[in-house]
């Protein structure tokens, strides 16, 4: 008999996790899993959805098969659980034969409690026969909002993969996602065949993460600005739209001496590998990646994420930010946009291969992620609200909580901007319609004969900075529409009309100014309380001590090519430097401490412990 036989799911959670309890829904979803049904569920990231796999993968005979998009992020979950002593590994695209080859046979002979595949190897005719000779315990689908072709990162291999549930009728599947509309949802129940799965819903709520939305002014003096006055020396990820400005901004920032790496995929692998490795082993470490390129990291202790250009949809948008702050401390999600931005968008959807109704869908989301960057209203009942969750009362944890928005009464403002774009034959960008309104005396507006229309110099009451945020706003309203036919030019709507009439108001958000507060990066890590430097039970931080064994962490993880975290997360370094344990039987009790690691750490971590302890005189009152 085997001794998962004999393991129950908690035991499995305190003897490889080092967990006491579960979180919301891991337990109900595991027993489900355990007893032969299917499941589907949305959790935001950082809730412990992979738990929801993993232990049935323990306790269940054979091997779960986890199938995923993300490669960047599989390397790293295998290293993980490894640590955990469970036995893993991944097939992709970066999977050398040789090694692919010793990996199928491990599965064959029962040796592996996962195997991570990507769609694209999946469903493959080989590999599916080959999924025929192995005893599979599980079918775990992650990011399943890619199943849907409304979902916010389409992927052709993720429609087939309702063949699973017809190739395997006995063997339980569970959809897992982060991020996923009411639409989108429907849409993955109806593609994966989960009609009769269980369903969970968590709560999407990261209350640790603050959103600021600015305006593109000049975008890399903002981004200089958001690292240097609020997270110098502190790891995170910059988004770009494309590979070449992914490349100039990590050069930027490297002449700024901040330690950046681009990452997309029209890198080598190599490089592309070396980069991620640099950003997950190292400290205070920006990687600088595509939008296009999905980049999956579990870096628990990413402090900010930073978007230069705007989101296709708030689906992106949620599932990028959500990699900031996975270990609970304070995160922020920062974007900038900029109408060039809501132009490209508009662009890509009109010349996309989709039909009517997909493009259609596509213009609802963009529309959804303008109304968030134009909302006068709190970013987080904005962000939830789109995902059908209610947040009563306002965050204060975001620029609109914090910094307070004024809105006036625009409708003649909003006339003179529309009565522009009409009258010079809608056919100019914003910036030539605002020096136009201001009445700039400018060889281009006197050729076209615009200095003698009725709308020349009748906006001087704003600046170009307030102008820039009507037009924003008009079309965020859908009141004005970027022409990309006609190199980018403002066109008016039939949406307009009530308010360009008088019979509708218009409410304008006033432009303001950010009062972003720069804060201490000289944080102590959570402690088991959730509090920073605090813990539940008695004792007193030692934040020397912490430091210590950091510096010991990272040699360890250095000498394996690991990331850190892998070896403890900074919140079981934090209980270490509270409650001090002296003995292999006291540090069991501590948060993150699986019986391997125990094995393999534990009298490391001890020494250091003891070492600090007898420094400091701390066995005195024993």
């Amino acid at each position: 008999m085997d001794i998962t036989d004999l393991l129950t799911p908690h035991d499995v959670l305190k003897k490889y996790f080092g967990y006491d309890n579960f979180r919301p829904y891991q337990e109900e979803i595991i027993n489900s899993i355990i007893t032969g049904n299917d499941i589907f569920t949305v959790m935001h990231t950082g809730s412990g959805k992979s738990l929801c796999y993993q232990i049935p993968a323990i306790l269940l005979p054979g091997t779960c098969l986890v199938i995923s998009p993300l490669i960047a992020l599989m390397q790293d979950q295998v290293d993980s659980v490894r640590q955990l002593g469970i036995k893993a590994a991944f097939l992709n695209s970066m999977s050398l034969p040789g090694d692919a080859l010793g990996i199928e046979r491990s599965a064959i002979s029962g040796d592996l409690d996962l195997l991570y595949v990507a769609p694209e190897r999946l469903m493959t005719d080989g590999f599916l026969a080959f999924l025929k000779t192995i005893k599979i315990s599980l079918f775990a689908i992650d990011e399943a909002h890619c199943v849907s072709q409304w979902g916010h990162d389409f992927r052709p291999e993720y429609l087939r993969l309702g063949i699973l549930s017809e190739m395997f009728p006995d063997i339980p599947r569970i959809a897992l996602t982060a991020t996923a509309d009411e639409f989108t949802r429907k849409d993955i129940i109806e593609k994966l065949q989960l009609e009769n799965a269980r369903y969970f819903l968590s709560g999407l709520d990261r209350p640790n993460i603050s959103y600021t939305v600015e305006a593109k002014n000049n975008e890399k003096s903002q981004l200089l600005s958001l690292i240097r006055d609020r997270h110098p020396g502190e790891p995170g990820i910059v988004y770009c739209t494309t590979r070449n400005k992914t490349d100039e901004i990590a050069e930027f920032l490297r002449k700024n001496e901040i330690p950046a790496y681009s990452y997309h995929a029209g890198l080598d692998r190599n490089t592309r590998l070396k980069h991620q490795n640099i950003f997950l082993q190292g400290d205070g470490i920006v990687i600088v990646a595509t939008i296009a390129f999905g980049m999956g990291i579990n870096k628990p202790d990413i402090r900010y994420i930073a978007h230069l250009n705007l989101p296709k949809t708030l689906e992106n948008y949620y599932q990028e930010t959500g990699r900031a702050g996975r270990d609970g401390e304070p995160a922020e999600a920062f974007m900038i946009y900029g109408l060039q931005d809501v132009a490209v968008l508009q662009q890509m959807i009109d010349t996309s291969e989709g039909e009517e109704e997909f493009k259609r869908i596509q213009y609802r989301k963009m529309d959804a992620m303008l109304g968030y960057c134009e909302s006068g209203h709190c970013r987080r009942q904005v962000l939830l609200g789109y995902f059908g969750e209610k947040l009563e009362t306002p965050c204060g944890n975001c620029d609109i909580c914090i910094n307070g928005i004024e809105t006036i009464d625009g409708t003649l403002i909003a006339q003179k901007a529309l009565s522009c774009a009409f009258r010079t034959g809608q056919m100019f960008g914003m910036n030539y319609l605002i020096d136009v309104l201001l009445g700039k005396s400018i060889e281009r507006i006197r050729n076209f004969g615009h200095d003698q229309l009725s709308v020349y110099g009748i906006g001087k009451e704003l600046s170009a900075l307030e102008w820039r945020s009507v037009f924003r706003q008009l079309v965020a309203a859908r009141f004005l529409k970027v022409d990309m036919a006609n190199k980018g030019g403002l066109r008016l709507t039939s949406q307009c009309r009530p308010v360009l009439t008088g019979k509708e108001k218009f409410l304008l958000r006033k432009e303001r100014v950010v009062n972003a507060k720069r804060r201490d990066s000289k944080k102590t890590p959570i402690g088991r309380s959730g509090v920073l430097g605090q813990s539940s039970g008695p004792g007193v931080y030692h934040a020397e001590l912490f430091e210590r064994l950091k510096t010991t962490r990272y040699e360890l993880a250095r000498k394996q090519s690991l990331p850190a975290y892998v070896i403890f997360h900074n919140s079981t370094l934090a209980e270490f430097a509270t409650f001090l344990p002296d003995s292999l039987k006291e540090m069991r009790n501590i948060i993150g401490v699986g019986q391997t690691k125990l094995e393999k750490y534990g009298e490391i971590f001890l020494e250091i412990i003891r070492e600090y302890k007898q420094e400091n005189n701390l066995y005195q009152d024993d």
